[in-house]
């Protein structure tokens, strides 16, 4: 059986336009707000130095490719400026974000190490998913009004106070979700979602065990689970890590088995754990981090099994033998999830906010264990590159009340 993902009637209610200039919609939100909440936006906003197009903002500019794990001054690849231009609207259908809080994946630190697959241009901004609130909006834009809250992801920019994107690449975050854990969704729980539902396409009686490397994500990974194959996990779910605080982190989370590759040889105790549960091997290989670890897994894998490449964290690109791919039936899905902006955006659209609802519900929670701000950047990227984070890395922005996660 399939999933299907079902569009919500919710999710396609028009807003509407702020079509009035700021200061004239800046006057009437000070004139009308009465609660805490609309206070603290309305010195936000207030002290925004922007008129469209004009002012500047704050922002991480990459001005040369190197280590970013490391204190931002001389000699870093990374300047803090307090007088970065803000981006105007630069199309009808534009939007313009202030930022509040913005993750850090590794994707970004092989970016400015020049290390990733797409390398942009220098100078330029780093970043990819932010949640925020609007700032302002283009002529054209139906979909949002300034002060909603959304999130979004992007190739570049969301280090910064503000950012710009056409209303198509926003999705509103319902007001039950904090926006620190709305800026964490994207990308992590994003790639999984469509790795496991769109590309491997589990159901219900397809599944007995999850092997999943090295990830943060185990947590997500189970709760997805439960809800494709009707409440019930498969048989065995399985996680290699290294580093004991995060291994009772995982088993904490309720995963079943997981291997101390320091420790132990993942081969022997994952087999001895399959034999422990009367199973005869893996049926999905969830895989991130590349190298040897990926070899090894292998030995392990079903006839008819699944491998998801996710990405090489390890630094080494594995080789997958295509004889004994086609021998044992496997499918191999690579999967690059920032493609699907460009070749498959519904698919993309409906995994964003299949997964907002689920925040929105309490289904879903985002363990977040380093919060920085823009200053401590090379802190935040330091926590990437060690290996010291046991959840998302993230940057908040400018405003206090969101400096803190609520999960």
């Amino acid at each position: 059986m399939r999933y299907v993902f079902r569009r919500r009637e919710n999710d396609k209610k028009p807003f509407l336009l702020a079509g009035a200039p700021p200061t004239t919609c800046l006057h009437h939100y000070i004139k009308s707000s009465s609660t805490v909440r609309e206070k603290t936006e309305r010195i936000s906003l207030a002290t925004a130095k922007i008129t469209d197009g004009q002012g500047t903002m704050e922002a991480l500019v990459c001005e040369k490719l190197g280590d970013p794990a490391t204190a931002i001054g001389e000699g870093s690849p990374i300047v803090l400026r307090k007088n970065h231009p803000v981006p105007p609207l630069d199309s009808p259908t534009a939007v313009r974000v202030r930022v509040k809080a913005t993750s850090l994946n590794f994707a970004n630190y092989l970016q400015v190490l020049g290390k990733y697959q797409e390398k942009p241009p220098l100078p330029f901004i780093p970043g990819s998913d932010y949640a925020g609130v609007v700032d302002a909006v283009g002529s054209g834009v139906s979909l949002f009004k300034v002060r909603d809250h959304v999130c979004s992801f992007a190739a570049l920019g969301s280090f910064a106070q503000f950012i710009v994107a056409d209303q198509s690449e926003l999705y509103l975050v319902p007001k039950e979700c904090d926006l620190v854990a709305a800026a964490a969704l994207p990308v992590a729980f994003g790639t999984s979602h469509i790795a496991l539902v769109h590309r491997a396409q589990l159901g219900p009686g397809q599944l007995e065990v999850l092997a999943f490397l090295l990830s943060k994500l185990a947590k997500f990974v189970e709760l997805l689970l439960l809800l494709l194959l009707g409440g019930n996990l498969p048989s065995g779910v399985a996680n290699c890590h290294r580093g004991e605080e995060k291994i009772q982190l995982l088993r904490s989370m309720g995963v079943d088995h997981v291997v101390d590759s320091t420790k132990e040889g993942v081969t022997v105790s994952v087999k001895n754990f399959l034999k422990s549960r009367k199973l005869k091997g893996v049926d999905v290989l969830y895989d991130p981090v590349g190298g040897k670890l990926t070899k090894e897994s292998l030995k392990l894998l079903n006839w008819g099994a699944q491998i998801l490449v996710i990405g090489f964290a390890s630094g080494e690109i594995p080789l997958i033998p295509a004889n004994i791919a086609l021998v044992k039936n496997w499918t191999v899905h690579g999967l690059y999830w920032g493609s699907y902006k460009i070749h498959r955006p519904p698919v993309l659209e409906d995994s964003l906010k299949e997964l907002l609802s689920w925040m929105a519900r309490g289904l879903i929670t985002i363990h977040i264990s380093h919060t920085y701000s823009l200053s401590e950047a090379g802190l935040a990227f330091a926590a990437i590159k060690e290996r010291k984070a046991i959840g998302k890395v993230m940057i908040t922005i400018d405003d206090a009340s969101h400096s803190r996660s609520k999960l």
